[in-house]
C-alpha cells in the first residue's frame, strides 16, 4: 500500500536526516512566491533550476497554472503571501508540453464515469473551462500574469513576472518582465 511505503519512507527520513533539519521561517527569504503546474516533472527540478532552495519562496501550483475568473484560489494564496508573508515579487511559470494544453474533455468524461460520476452532473460543468484548458503555453502564462497584476487586492507595486520552463533541460524562457509593469512605491 502506497500510505505504507510513505509512512516507512518518513521513519527513514525522519531517523537519518535529523542532522539536516532546523528551523525555518514560514516568511520565504527571497521573498517571492512562485505560481506554477502540478506536473511531476518540475518536482525537484524546478527550484534548482530557479536557485531556490527549501524556505526561499513559497510555492502554489496547480493544474495547468490557471486562473479563472470563476475560482481564484491561486490569487487568495498570492494575496496572503503578499500581505502576511513578505513576498515582494511574483514568479507565474508555465511549461512546455503541459498536459493542460491538451485536455481531451471526451477522456475526461469517459473517466469520471468509471469513477461512478453520472453524466448529469458531468453536464453540469463546460469540462474544459472548468478544468482551465489551454491550447498555447505562452498565452496561459501571459494570462495568468494579466489576471495577477490586474486583481484589485494585488499591489500594483508588486513586479508579477511571466516565464515558461523545459521540464526537460531546466531552460527558462521570460515571456513577461514585470520589472517594467510595476509601479513604484
Amino acid at each position: 500500500m502506497l500510505l505504507e511505503e510513505i509512512l516507512l519512507a518518513n521513519s527513514f527520513f525522519v531517523n537519518e536526516y535529523r542532522y539536516l533539519l532546523k528551523k525555518y521561517s514560514h516568511k520565504p527569504r527571497k521573498h517571492v512566491a512562485i505560481f506554477t503546474c502540478m506536473d511531476t516533472r518540475l518536482v525537484e527540478f524546478l527550484e534548482p533550476a530557479l536557485g531556490i532552495r527549501r524556505g526561499d519562496a513559497k510555492i502554489i501550483k496547480n493544474a495547468g497554472n490557471r486562473i479563472r475568473k470563476d475560482c481564484d484560489d491561486a490569487i487568495r494564496s498570492l494575496a496572503a503571501a503578499v500581505y502576511l508573508l513578505g513576498v515582494r515579487e511574483i514568479l507565474v511559470i508555465g511549461h512546455l508540453d503541459c498536459g493542460m494544453s491538451k485536455l481531451d474533455t471526451e477522456l475526461l468524461s469517459e473517466r469520471m464515469k468509471e469513477f461512478g460520476i453520472s453524466e448529469e452532473e458531468i453536464d453540469k460543468n463546460d469540462l474544459a473551462a472548468w478544468l482551465g484548458g489551454f491550447s498555447d503555453v505562452e498565452e496561459n502564462v501571459v494570462d495568468a500574469v494579466t489576471k495577477v497584476k490586474s486583481h484589485h487586492l494585488i499591489p500594483r507595486t508588486i513586479p508579477v513576472h511571466g516565464l515558461i520552463f523545459c521540464p526537460d533541460n531546466g531552460e527558462l524562457k521570460v515571456v513577461v518582465n514585470g520589472y517594467g509593469q510595476a509601479e513604484k512605491e
